[in-house]
């Protein structure tokens, strides 16, 4: 089986994007305050890599098994995703945690954009 080009592209570009996603959890301050305690830290941090984990198994079956119902799985959180960076920039500004953030986004839309359009329509009509 010989996966199309743009279908390829949009496994390297939401895989990159997610090992972005899984790197800033992994640097993420866990240092506790009156705020966020030391257990709502460790519960927030395997809701994330739990989140990480779904994400990559939608790819893969977008990518591998042509099912087409993942990428719209992935543009709603993607959607969620630019909601809460919105949020953050205002909050917070530019900050490079943010950032890094920023371009898994970018990844992410250049991604889903190409699993849509090209060759990988027939490939998820199939």
């Amino acid at each position: 089986m010989t996966v199309p080009k743009n279908v390829w592209w949009f496994e390297v570009l939401l895989y990159a994007s997610l090992v972005l996603d899984a790197l800033s959890v992994a640097f993420q301050d866990r240092t506790p305050s009156p705020r966020m305690t030391e257990s709502m830290i460790g519960v927030s941090t395997l809701l994330a890599l739990g989140l990480l984990v779904l994400l990559f198994y939608f790819v893969w079956l977008a990518a591998r098994r042509k099912k087409s119902w993942p990428r719209w799985a992935l543009v709603a959180a993607l959607a969620l995703s630019l909601i809460s960076l919105a949020q953050v920039i205002g909050e917070r500004g530019m900050e490079f945690d943010t950032f890094v953030d920023t371009v898994s986004c970018v990844l992410t839309v250049l991604g889903l954009y190409l699993s849509f359009t090209g060759d990988a329509k027939d490939w998820f009509d199939a």
